[in-house]
């Protein structure tokens, strides 16, 4: 039994993504090695899809641990999926291979299996993360993301990355990719924000319509960090009806949110430097919601946003004025 294809979907570039992604994001004050444990740990547990960012530092770590579990045998460089993200800073068409060239250097690593445009919103390019000007506010500015998917579409044809994506678009700024002239790849998804507080029911169907695979982070809410996410936020894992449910399977909460994004053709990102948790995590696919939880947890749905991008309000690709 090909166990990469029956826990995967196919992309619509022919390449296979596991329904099952391990996050590596950490919050600042989690030191850059337990990235790189957490990261083994959820290898050695059966993750074979690794979601990962230029712009969370760390890099250098989880590639070292990709190198480990390659080199004692566990895993092949062929059976891991391993993504990275373009950030804001290197929007401009003849920033973008060589963002990725960094990210490959950091990982060292020959290629990654998916490049995706990290957030919709280009910010100056430079050295660092988030340019700020002297009052202390982002500096924003508008590349064409169409130019921007051009450079991407380089990458994959030099056999830098396997298949490109993106990732916080609306369907609007899909559409714009997609009924580009001379358009020579299609996305092969779009990461988004997607939990029972935030199904994305519409965002869905219009991307299986175009055969975009949707990817869901912060599925089991969101780590709460201050610089992103508003204190006072609903917290996931305590809705009444998700308990319910869980304890009726003898689960956790946890899995069942996870669980319910399997069973709606999402794939979907866990995000967890706990081992216990990793295992948890994983065990998703070895059970079912019935046609009765899934319509209670879609009932939960209440266009809840954790993460708002408000910076961005005002730029012309701010992708959350939309409905979807």
């Amino acid at each position: 039994m090909d166990h990469k294809r029956t826990h995967s979907v196919k992309l619509n570039d022919g390449h296979f993504m596991p329904v099952l992604g391990f996050g590596t994001l950490a919050s600042e004050d989690v030191p850059k090695s337990k990235a790189a444990e957490a990261t083994k740990v959820a290898i050695d547990v059966g993750f074979r899809h690794i979601d990962a960012a230029y712009v969370y530092e760390n890099e250098v770590e989880v590639g070292k641990a990709l190198r480990e579990k390659i080199a004692d045998g566990t895993v092949k460089r062929e059976d891991l999926f391993y993504t990275t993200k373009l950030w804001s800073t290197f929007f401009r068409p003849e920033l973008v291979r060589p963002a990725l060239e960094r990210s490959l250097k950091k990982l060292q690593l020959d290629y990654v299996d998916l490049y995706i445009i990290h957030i919709p919103i280009a910010m100056k390019p430079g050295e660092e993360l988030m340019p700020k000007d002297a009052n202390g506010r982002l500096i924003l500015e508008t590349v064409d993301l169409r130019d921007t998917w051009e450079a991407l579409e380089k990458c994959k044809d030099a056999g830098l990355t396997k298949s490109i994506g993106v990732s916080n678009f609306n369907h609007k700024l899909l559409e714009m990719i997609l009924n580009k002239p001379g358009l020579k790849y299609k996305p092969v998804c779009n990461q988004v924000e997607c939990h029972p507080y935030l199904n994305q029911s519409k965002l869905l169907e219009f991307c299986k319509s175009k055969d975009i695979v949707l990817v869901a982070y912060s599925a089991l809410g969101s780590q709460r960090d201050p610089n992103w996410v508003e204190k006072d936020c609903p917290i996931l894992l305590e809705e009444p009806i998700l308990k319910a449910i869980a304890k009726k399977h003898n689960r956790s909460p946890g899995q069942v949110a996870l669980r319910y994004q399997v069973q709606r053709g999402v794939v979907v990102l866990a995000k967890s430097f706990s081992e216990k948790r990793i295992k948890e995590n994983f065990q998703v696919l070895e059970f079912e919601l019935t046609p009765e939880d899934m319509k209670a947890i879609d009932g939960l749905n209440r266009n809840f946003r954790f993460f708002k991008l408000p910076f961005a309000v005002d730029h012309p690709y701010y992708p959350f004025s939309e409905e979807y």
